[in-house]
């Protein structure tokens, strides 16, 4: 049975998006996911899985928003968003930019092309990594376009891939 949401409604989001390949206890992203699948057993809905990429991923559809999945990751990236906002930062790794690059092939850099773009002012790069604030946002996919990184996504497809 399908849940009735109202708009805009609330849905998990994993502020990972694989590219470091992470691993417990290997030396890669320290702050990306670790696939332990902590969130995926937690879900009451089945809505986060594992993907190709070892990273939890939500399925936005079967999510209510509960944020149990975000209480027990041992990584601390999963959020709880409103979905009228379609543009999400994807990536939690904190390192400067040389050294998020080695990391990870699409980690944010903390260049901040994305804080010179937004004309609403709705992201910021705090610890070398862009954080959107999402009452700010008016999800025109600006920031998308122009990082460099990939890092930030339109969860729509719109303005960047759908990984």
């Amino acid at each position: 049975m399908a849940v009735k949401k109202k708009f805009p409604y609330r849905s998990a989001v994993v502020a990972c998006n694989g590219g470091c390949r992470s691993a417990e206890g290997e030396a890669g992203c320290a702050d990306g996911c670790i696939g332990c699948g902590a969130c995926v057993n937690k879900c009451k809905f089945g809505a986060i899985s594992i993907n190709e990429y070892g990273v939890a991923e939500v399925e936005e559809e079967k999510c209510i928003g509960c944020g149990a999945c975000a209480k027990v990751c041992p990584q601390k990236v999963i959020h709880v968003h409103e979905c009228a906002n379609y543009i999400v930062v994807k990536c939690s790794n904190r390192k400067k930019g040389g050294e998020a690059k080695k990391q990870c092939e699409v980690s944010c850099i903390g260049c901040g092309i994305c804080e010179k773009t937004c004309t609403a002012s709705a992201i910021r790069v705090i610890d070398n990594c862009a954080v959107i604030e999402e009452s700010m946002c008016l999800s025109c996919g600006m920031c998308a376009v122009k990082c460099p990184r990939h890092a930030i996504h339109d969860l729509r497809g719109i303005f960047s891939t759908v990984r």
